[in-house]
């Protein structure tokens, strides 16, 4: 099979990495890809949001399965785009169409789908600058803390959660005005705060039948002790010690099989991953938001626990033969620890050499922001740089192994967190 993967970023590198093992894959691409993807199939360069020119990438090199990894191409219609040209009629590919990801590219929407098929999630009311006033005197009322989410897309950056109800009011002024997140917050949802601890999960669904892949918690702040502002994402670790099997089965049962249901009712025919982000609650799960595609850094731990042939797997979803795939995962835990350029996730400078790579030891470096040198050296080119991940069988080998991995690499104004992984380790039901 010949087999293009759009995006740049950590995620895709673990797509490629896995999929380069398959004795199915012939050819690989990835578009645009970087310093890491090189390493294991062909970079084209070529965005992900160009969907005439990812149009000719399928054609010049005859793709049989292309997978989409991040949200922007899938929101912005590449399915569709690609579904109404016959010439693709055969093409395998894996990612929803465009209303299917309105679960992502809309929380609005999400939350109105939530609430139809009565999936557990947090009380919200959206407003927009028509009902602006309504909005501000709801915030005077609303209980402490605040959760202001941006309606469309602001990679992973567009909740801003407080303690202060006038700061509230302004932030929803500076969203809805367009300063904050742009036409992200052209509408802005309000929610109530959930107490309780984070985690995802993943469903790999072909329409019909779906397979929940490995859960993993992520780390989202700067800061160590998850303090300072929202990133794209610090670290990650799967499974999660307090995800059991119980509450498992309540969230397939309360989350997973309603939303595929809600799908089916409304005519969405939906082949991809569904991430679900959710809130554990003393032991109940209500859903924080969905994504219409694999988290980063999350992919990079789930991706090593998969054992099954990965193309068979992505082929599966593609054909609607999910059901004739046995699913197989590594009881073995895996930890990612990322590095990031200094100044991240504000200001951050591009271009440093990285260096140390080649004397990394039982970990695989999934770049995430990289690209090669004039002088063939692997540099910064992101917040973000690379995901190092560790996989031992036990939390705290892996823990270890990751964070070692993060100690050895070197560029200027690298910074990572040391604590990834430590709350689970002293975790205690």
């Amino acid at each position: 099979m010949k087999i293009l993967i759009l995006g740049s970023g950590g995620r895709e590198h673990a797509f490629a990495w896995k999929l380069s093992q398959s004795p199915l894959c012939d050819q690989l691409f990835v578009a645009p890809g970087n310093a890491g993807t090189a390493q294991v199939a062909t970079n084209l360069p070529v965005a992900a949001t160009d969907f005439e020119a990812v149009a000719d990438l399928l054609r010049q090199h005859q793709i049989d399965l292309l997978i989409v990894g991040p949200e922007e191409p899938l929101v912005k219609g590449i399915v569709n785009f690609l579904r109404a040209k016959e010439e693709f009629a055969s093409l395998r590919i894996v990612g929803p169409d465009q209303q299917g990801a309105q679960l992502e590219g809309s929380k609005d929407f999400s939350k109105k789908f939530m609430d139809r098929y009565g999936i557990p999630t947090a009380a919200s009311q959206t407003f927009t600058t028509e009902n602006l006033e309504e909005g501000i005197s709801y915030l005077a009322a609303h209980s402490l803390p605040i959760v202001l989410k941006a309606d469309g897309l602001a990679a992973g950056k567009g909740v801003i959660i407080t303690e202060d109800r006038t700061e509230a009011q302004d932030v929803l002024r500076q969203m809805l005005s367009g300063e904050k997140f742009g036409a992200a917050g052209s509408k802005v949802v309000i929610e109530q705060f959930l107490r309780g601890i984070e985690l995802s999960v993943f469903v790999l669904t072909d329409g019909t039948n779906y397979k929940i892949l490995p859960e993993a918690k992520d780390y989202k702040r700067i800061g160590e002790g998850d303090t300072g502002p929202n990133t794209g994402g610090m670290g990650a670790v799967s499974p999660v010690k307090f995800a059991t099997n119980t509450f498992l089965k309540k969230v397939e049962e309360k989350v997973v099989q309603p939303t595929l249901s809600g799908l089916q009712q409304e005519n969405i025919h939906y082949q991809g991953f569904i991430f679900v982000g959710l809130m554990n609650v003393k032991g109940e799960p209500y859903v924080i938001e969905y994504n219409t595609r694999m988290g980063d850094p999350e992919t990079e731990v789930v991706l090593p626990r998969i054992q099954t042939d990965f193309v068979e797997l992505m082929a599966a979803t593609a054909d609607g033969e999910l059901d004739k795939v046995n699913l197989n995962v590594s009881p073995q835990t895996a930890v990612t620890t990322v590095v990031v350029a200094g100044g991240y996730p504000d200001a951050y400078e591009k271009g440093h050499n990285i260096t140390e790579l080649a004397s990394l030891e039982d970990v695989t470096a999934f770049h995430a922001g990289t690209a090669t040198g004039q002088n063939g050296h692997v540099t910064t080119n992101g917040g973000r740089v690379l995901a190092l991940t560790a996989l031992a069988n036990s939390l705290e080998n892996a823990v270890q192994k990751s964070q070692k991995a993060a100690r050895t690499v070197q560029f200027d104004g690298k910074y990572y967190r040391k604590d990834i992984g430590l709350d689970l380790i002293r975790y205690q039901d």
